[in-house]
Parts: C-alpha cells; sequence; structure tokens
C-alpha cells in the first residue's frame, strides 16, 4: 500500500503574514481577508466556503453553517478575528459589491458570488506576496487550521467534528504532522 504524503500547512508567523497582506481598506481587500479569516479560523472547504449564503452566518453566535461533502450539514465556529473580519464585511464592504439580487455571502467585483477559482487565485496571490512556500491553496489553510488546533492542545474528536470527517482515521493524519 502506498503511503499518503503528510499534508502541507503553515507555520504561526507565515498564517500572520498572508493575514496581513490584503489592503482591508479597500472593498475587496476587505472582502480578501475575510475569506482568508474563515479559511483559517474554520478550517472549510474551497465548496463549503463558496457556497455559503448571508443566512448561514450567525454572528451573534459565531457561527456558520456548511454544507459539507455529500450534502452534510455541520456548525462551525469563529472566533474574534473572524467575527470582526466578517462584521465589517457583511455591514460596510458586501453592500457596497451587491447588485441588489442574490444571497451569497462572497461576492466578486460584479457582484456575483465569487467562484472557487476566483478563490484559488485570492488565496496564491496573497501567499506570495507574503512569502510563504509554493503550492499554498485553499486547502492548506484547512490543514493549518487541524495542525494549529492539534499543537494547541485540541482533542482529535473535537478537531473531526470542526472539519466534518466521518472517520477518526482522516483526522488522524495530523497527529503525524504534529509529531514531526
Amino acid at each position: 500500500k502506498l503511503e499518503r504524503p503528510l499534508p502541507g500547512f503553515l507555520g504561526k508567523r507565515e498564517v500572520e503574514r498572508l493575514l496581513d497582506a490584503p489592503d482591508d481598506s479597500t472593498p475587496l481587500g476587505a472582502r480578501d481577508l475575510t475569506i482568508l479569516e474563515v479559511l483559517y479560523s474554520c478550517g472549510v472547504r474551497l465548496a463549503e466556503l463558496q457556497g455559503l449564503d448571508l443566512e448561514n452566518v450567525d454572528l451573534r453566535r459565531r457561527e456558520l453553517l456548511v454544507r459539507g461533502k455529500g450534502s452534510k450539514e455541520r456548525l462551525v465556529i469563529f472566533g474574534q478575528p473572524a467575527h470582526a473580519a466578517l462584521a465589517h464585511y457583511l455591514h460596510e464592504v458586501r453592500p457596497l459589491l451587491t447588485t441588489g439580487t442574490g444571497t451569497a455571502l462572497f461576492l466578486n467585483r460584479y457582484g456575483q458570488r465569487l467562484s472557487r477559482r476566483g478563490i484559488e487565485k485570492l488565496v496564491r496571490r496573497y501567499a506570495a506576496q507574503a512569502g510563504t512556500r509554493d503550492g499554498v491553496h485553499p486547502h492548506t489553510l484547512r490543514h493549518t487550521f487541524a495542525t494549529h488546533m492539534l499543537e494547541g492542545g485540541a482533542d482529535l474528536r473535537v478537531i473531526q467534528e470542526l472539519l466534518g470527517h466521518s472517520s477518526p482515521t482522516t483526522t488522524q493524519v495530523y497527529t503525524h504532522v504534529t509529531n514531526q
């Protein structure tokens, strides 16, 4: 049986540089910072992030309702930095981008739902701008979320729930990453 390669992840300093890369004084920069914050602090998949609608965000409870693989729904929680970014985006930035129709959370410059490819491009662009290693993509931030949670002492079962893994063996790969 071939061994699966260990997932790549960013160090804490690399994440800080990545989150500092967008110019959040512009509408698109603030949107991009919010996307990076949600990817990193929630560990959501690219498709889950791209499919988020306004009704899936509960700022008061700091929860997102995401639809994962197999149309399974789960609640993911987020901390203060993601809360601040989401609140700013929802109240001040998104109204500047919207054309008034549609319920998509993240919008492109034309007021339409931001595509998966658009999200991939912005993650790669900011990773390059921040000077992180090559090959950073949205799933790298998911791996980074799980690895940092485990390094911070979170229980493997909790991480499994937050990532939406149906099997604990899928989540166990992160124990090998942190051991190394």
